[in-house]
């Protein structure tokens, strides 16, 4: 039986990946720093580990779960946000931000992908954002990470052509999840507005992670929003980012 690995699994698109893996039958072990992930497992019929992977100590605890199974399909989707000005944000918080983002992604891909390079199979997909193409005013730090996710995902996937693994960067837009409200972003026009379904965002990142496409974002308002972002001047993105993330009452 194939295993995946799912990160951020408790609630959104992590929750709604695990259950595509589920449902196709693999050996399902699902991540989060929060103890919703045991209901989330047991809805699902996986096998959580509550890890914190912002700490060398959790995503040692991830691969210590595993017991030495190889994975075959890596699904690193775990992420947190946190909106306002950078400099009224707390910097625990942000230091938080930067390590959960980006070093649990690095700590988990670098090992488990190295096993899947050297049997020569495996799937990678890692959750970028949009936002990541952005410079993103009130969530600066945040839009920052998935910029690198957004890049060393297309790296990744470059280096790792002709070895039988492949690299997906799922970069979603805003989605109905927890995000906003942990992020203390739910006084923002992006945190009030419609949002996509997590269910189909995660559809359309698992089928383009079993393509083995390098990158995938769900909806045309997205796509349409990503490839401005790159053409316009980042001075007026940033200004229509502001616009979104700014809380209203500032």
């Amino acid at each position: 039986m194939s295993v995946a690995l799912v990160t951020g699994a408790s609630t959104g698109i992590g929750y709604e990946l695990a259950r595509l893996c589920a449902a196709d039958g693999h050996d399902t072990v699902v991540v989060a720093n929060e103890s919703q992930i045991h209901t989330a497992a047991g809805d699902l019929g996986a096998r959580p580990v509550q890890a914190d992977l912002a700490t060398p100590e959790g995503t040692a605890a991830v691969l210590e779960a595993l017991g030495g199974q190889d994975v075959d399909y890596l699904f690193l989707n775990a992420g947190t946000g946190l909106g306002h000005a950078f400099l009224d944000q707390d910097p625990d918080k942000i230091e938080h931000i930067v390590l959960t983002n980006i070093m649990g992604v690095l700590r988990l891909v670098h090992p488990l992908g190295r096993r899947m390079v050297a049997r020569g199979q495996g799937r990678i997909l890692i959750t970028g954002s949009i936002v990541g193409f952005m410079p993103g005013a009130y969530q600066a730090v945040y839009a920052g990470t998935k910029a690198f996710l957004n890049s060393f995902s297309v790296a990744l996937a470059e280096e790792l052509k002709d070895t039988g693994v492949t690299v997906t960067c799922l970069m979603p837009g805003a989605t109905e999840t927890q995000f906003f409200a942990r992020a203390d972003m739910l006084d923002t026009p992006v945190g009030q507005a419609k949002k996509d379904d997590p269910a189909d965002v995660a559809k359309t990142g698992y089928e383009a992670m079993m393509k083995g496409t390098a990158q995938a974002t769900h909806g045309l308002k997205n796509k349409a929003q990503a490839t401005a972002a790159e053409l316009l001047p980042g001075e007026l993105v940033a200004k229509l980012s502001s616009r979104m993330s700014r809380p209203q009452d500032e």
